[in-house]
């Protein structure tokens, strides 16, 4: 895939794990979406290769898409539990 591909699915893919997963919503805006949605992508794609369950392939696989959505969604959870409750004053 080229780099707007990348890019797109990126967006695409944070927008739907910022989505599904409940609790407060991170500062960041879209490009706080989109760089949890590529690394998301990344890890998702290494995790299933390594795993022999998939890998990323074309920008209109169905598989990609579940990969980089459930990689997304890993690491939207992993920051969440690294930064810990959000405490007001």
């Amino acid at each position: 895939m080229g780099i707007i591909a990348w890019l797109f699915l990126g967006l695409f893919a944070g927008a739907i794990a910022r989505t599904l997963v409940p609790g407060r919503s991170e500062p960041g805006g879209c490009i706080g979406t989109t760089a949890i949605g590529i690394l998301g992508a990344l890890i998702g794609g290494f995790l299933a290769t390594a795993l022999g369950i998939g890998k990323l392939g074309h920008f209109f696989d169905l598989g990609t898409w579940l990969i980089a959505i459930g990689g997304s969604i890993l690491l939207l959870l992993l920051i969440r539990a690294i930064a810990g409750p959000k405490r007001g004053l």
